[in-house]
């Protein structure tokens, strides 16, 4: 593995290469661009499992933290912004493309939850990605317009990010908020048992997963410009590459389960796949549309 930093107009971006064995430089390696989740960083799924997994299956894998978060550059830190997060991808393939040992006619990219649905736009938008592969996938738009699945949730989180911006503006601290519970317990206290919270605090907050990368801290205001965005937009016109979706068995409050679908049934793409992961519960799930809604304090 390598550590490398690259730009994003001015913001520098903190990334992992991770190689074939046998690597050589005078060789010529198909790469693959690996995103996060949202709130994760390039030490957790993106890199040190599908990384590590794709580099022993012969890939050079490229794998970042975005940016204003983990290690990357940009401030204010904690934003959550889908134009900057889709950028980073198409500056990763600039920075890809200038390295002798990566076949440029050979670069994809993968994504997981939120990052899938960012892999998703990165390519539709971008045709040096040649394939592309979401890992329960999850449009980060469609979620913050639903929020709490209440009626009218996109138009009170709108208001509520206007308020703030309004504080902010007139010296108020900035509303750091995190995007899940900070434990286990905390998350039993909330009663929080839809598989996706149960999996993402099991992950996150536990030392199987846990990274000083992935502190659970979003800039609240940041996410206003995720309301009028699609992870999806256009892909009937402009998603042609090959495109393979890897969802799990049990829906859960993310919404990656329908949003495959939807990604399988909108695509341009003529080859695409559609694989379920058969997720054998150890644990009663709830399995409602969304958790409850909540700003967990950090």
């Amino acid at each position: 593995m390598k550590s490398i930093r690259y730009q994003n107009n001015g913001i520098e971006i903190a990334a992992n290469l991770h190689f074939p064995e046998g690597f050589s430089e005078d060789g010529k390696y198909a790469a693959i661009v690996c995103a996060h989740p949202i709130s994760s960083c390039k030490e957790q799924t993106s890199g040190a499992i599908y990384g590590k997994a794709l580099a022993r299956a012969g890939f050079i894998n490229l794998a970042f933290d975005a940016s204003t978060q983990g290690a990357s550059g940009g401030e204010p830190r904690f934003l959550e912004n889908p134009a900057t997060r889709v950028e980073d991808f198409r500056c990763a393939v600039d920075y890809l493309v200038t390295l002798p040992y990566v076949d440029k006619g050979k670069i994809g990219v993968l994504g997981v939850c939120g990052g899938g649905g960012y892999a998703v736009s990165a390519a539709a938008t971008d045709h040096r990605f040649k394939a592309v592969s979401t890992i329960v996938g999850a449009n980060y738009g469609r979620l913050m317009r639903e929020g709490d699945m209440t009626p009218d949730a996109a138009i009170k989180t709108l208001e509520a990010i206007g308020k703030q911006r309004t504080a902010e503006a007139r010296g108020a601290e900035p509303l750091i908020v995190g995007y899940i519970p900070n434990s286990e317990a905390e998350r039993e206290q909330a009663g929080l048992n839809d598989i996706d919270i149960v999996e993402v605090v099991e992950y996150y907050t536990t030392p199987r997963g846990q990274q000083p990368g992935s502190p659970n801290k979003l800039r609240f205001v940041s996410t206003g410009a995720a309301m009028n965005w699609d992870a999806f937009a256009f892909v009937e016109t402009l998603l042609i590459q090959p495109l393979h979706i890897v969802i799990g068995s049990i829906p859960g409050g993310f919404g990656s389960y329908r949003d495959g679908f939807e990604l399988y049934r909108r695509a341009r793409s003529e080859q695409k796949s559609l694989q379920i992961v058969r997720v054998r519960a150890t644990t009663t799930y709830t399995t409602s549309p969304r958790p409850p809604a909540r700003r967990w304090s950090n």
